[in-house]
């Protein structure tokens, strides 16, 4: 895991690479290349996970000195492409020194499908005048870039992009955030600052005077959710597919370690870790100061670690400095976000750090799963998608003006007839009125034109790539490919590499990801449970007591804190200049008068408050 960077027609700038040295610590290079009447430069932060010597330094050439990579992230089936070569002089073991020779030789368009793994790169065909930069398939390894005027910058981060331009906030791309609790790829709240698709290679000419540049998703829609077989059969398969799932990710020349929460997610990674390495694991996890919150972590980790028979180092959290330390969180992060887990996330990357360079989560699960409680809502909408009287009839009742956000979300989406539209408005954590408010000045707003060119932006996007079916299975196929990558998986990877720890998701392999997604929706999801399969396959390696948890999620006391440091929060967004000329301050302060009374609109504070403190 490591830090990317890399520019064409621009003076490098050296301090634009020590921005994200944090990625890094190990090693550092750069290279430049005069590319027909191009001038470009790879640049490298190391985090040395595979291969640990010099041979694995980037940026990396290929054997023939025709290619060359700077690459983040690990290909967990790499041995496997060495066969497909006629390269054969390895220096070392690294998956970047078989990366950058398998593409050397074959098209890249045409095997990126080929990696297992999480990454985001770039390759220089020096050759053939290109170069190629993409990410992995569910964006688990963030890719930012600004093209524009013949001139290119792409990075792993956003910082090092005020080395090369001026950043200028997109206010149709905030009010988006505001909508969806993020601000989805391509966009992010930054004129011409985009990110690289989850599956998408870019591929920029560098042939003519101008550089051309061509967009292409290397992996094709999934048939969705047909499959039908003997429920043991179909456990032995799953479990087979997970066991060597997390098999494959402790692949290091360094110590690994478990992210353990109280869920039956992580533990069952940590069981299976065990089970399959042949190192002493530790697991890692962080809790809340006694009298904090009612959920008690640490004691449920606790009790998975003692039963599995693994260390677990625990760390409690008060956050007396409770702004002071947001204002970190959110710097690091650099987006805008509304999930108030980045705030015990950063003390659990933190505590990692100490101990090992790699981890494997849990993460991943929820989604193709259907392990979140909202997904029980489906079963409802596939009714109403079938029997349009009930959608009428949905229209007269009293619902529609519910003060609740997830009942105000259904009825959203069960009224709209367009599935894309619905799922939009199933995720959204503020209301098209809501945001009506908060933009109206001076009794005029453009929210609605701008939510629908939104809306048709992302129609556009996934019309032709949503699998066919009802709800039940595209919004979680969609939240697997969108929220996921854009919110959960964007702020590990953020937390967790500004402490230099690798994060890794053993249940997003490829392998795993497609068999699950082949499965009718009911190996997965009743009335009365969830997560059905994974739940039965884990009866091999834990006890019913963990298996079957409420689930809480990474939870926190966030809605407390907000009403606790009102005036604070109130004083720190009303008095931005830029957040004052986007919102209406009066329609803020609502907010926080609401939370402060109810403790409700957690998400909505922590956004504006993260927009505030980026905009400063």
């Amino acid at each position: 895991m490591c830090g990317i960077l890399g520019c064409i027609n621009f003076n490098y700038k050296p301090g634009s690479l020590d921005s994200i040295s944090h990625r890094g610590p190990d090693g550092s290079g750069v290279k430049k290349f005069a590319v027909g009447k191009h001038e470009v430069t790879l640049a490298h932060r190391r985090l040395s996970i595979i291969d640990v010597s010099e041979n694995g330094a980037q940026p990396m050439p290929s054997g023939d000195g025709n290619s060359f990579i700077t690459f983040n992230g690990e290909i967990y089936n790499h041995a496997t492409l060495k066969p497909k070569m006629k390269f054969t002089a390895f220096r070392g073991h690294s998956d970047t020194e078989t990366l950058v020779n398998f593409f050397n030789e074959q098209s890249i368009g045409g095997n990126l499908k080929e990696l297992n793994g999480i990454f985001g790169f770039a390759i220089l065909d020096i050759k053939n005048k290109k170069l190629f930069l993409t990410r992995d398939r569910f964006g688990v390894k963030p890719v930012y870039y600004y093209f524009k005027d013949n001139q290119l910058v792409f990075s792993s981060e956003i910082r090092p992009f005020k080395s090369y331009i001026d950043m200028v906030y997109d206010r149709e791309n905030v009010i988006e955030g505001l909508k969806m609790r993020y601000v989805g790829a391509p966009d992010t709240i930054y004129t011409d600052i985009q990110k690289v698709e989850p599956g998408q290679l870019l591929t920029f000419d560098l042939s003519k005077d101008n550089i051309s540049l061509t967009k292409e998703y290397y992996v094709k829609t999934l048939k969705m959710g047909s499959r039908k077989q003997e429920t043991a059969s179909l456990v032995k398969e799953y479990g087979d597919l997970f066991e060597q799932a997390v098999e494959r990710q402790l692949m290091s020349d360094v110590e690994l370690g478990v992210l353990l929460s109280g869920g039956i997610d992580s533990a069952l990674v940590a069981a299976v870790a065990k089970d399959k390495s042949d190192k002493p694991l530790k697991t890692f996890t962080v809790g809340f100061a006694e009298g904090l919150f009612e959920s008690d972590e640490i004691a449920m980790a606790k009790e998975t670690a003692d039963t599995l028979k693994i260390d677990n180092i625990h760390v409690r959290v008060d956050f007396i400095d409770f702004i002071e330390d947001l204002k970190k969180i959110i710097r690091i992060v650099e987006e805008p976000i509304a999930t108030n887990s980045i705030i015990p996330m950063y003390s659990l990357s933190k505590l990692a750090s100490q101990h090992v360079k790699v981890v494997l989560s849990g993460q991943g699960a929820d989604e193709p799963l259907y392990g979140y409680r909202k997904y029980k809502g489906l079963i409802f909408l596939q009714h109403l998608e079938k029997y349009s009287f009930l959608r009428k009839g949905l229209r007269l009742t009293g619902i529609r003006n519910s003060s609740k956000e997830d009942v105000r979300r259904f009825y959203d989406a069960a009224v709209e007839k367009d599935m894309l539209v619905a799922y939009r408005e199933y995720n959204s954590i503020t209301s098209g009125n809501e945001l009506g408010r908060l933009l109206n000045k001076n009794g005029q707003t453009d929210t609605g034109t701008i939510l629908e060119k939104k809306q048709g932006l992302f129609k556009e996007k996934w019309n032709a790539r949503i699998p066919s079916g009802t709800s039940m299975i595209s919004f979680p196929y969609l939240d697997l490919r969108n929220s996921l990558a854009d919110d959960l998986l964007m702020y590990t990877d953020k937390l967790m590499m500004h402490f230099s720890v690798e994060a890794r998701v053993p249940i997003l392999d490829n392998d795993l990801i497609e068999f699950i997604e082949s499965l009718h929706h009911t190996y997965k999801l009743s009335f009365s449970k969830g997560k059905i399969i994974h739940k039965q396959f884990a009866e091999a390696y834990l006890p019913s007591s963990i298996i079957h948890r409420k689930k809480i999620g990474f939870a926190t006391p966030a809605a407390k804190w907000y009403s606790t440091h009102k005036q604070l929060i109130e004083d720190i967004i009303c008095s931005n200049k830029e957040m004052a000329r986007i919102f209406n301050v009066n329609a803020i302060r609502e907010i926080l008068n609401t939370n402060a009374q109810n403790q409700n609109g957690e998400k909505q504070i922590l956004l504006l408050l993260s927009l505030s403190l980026l905009m400063e």
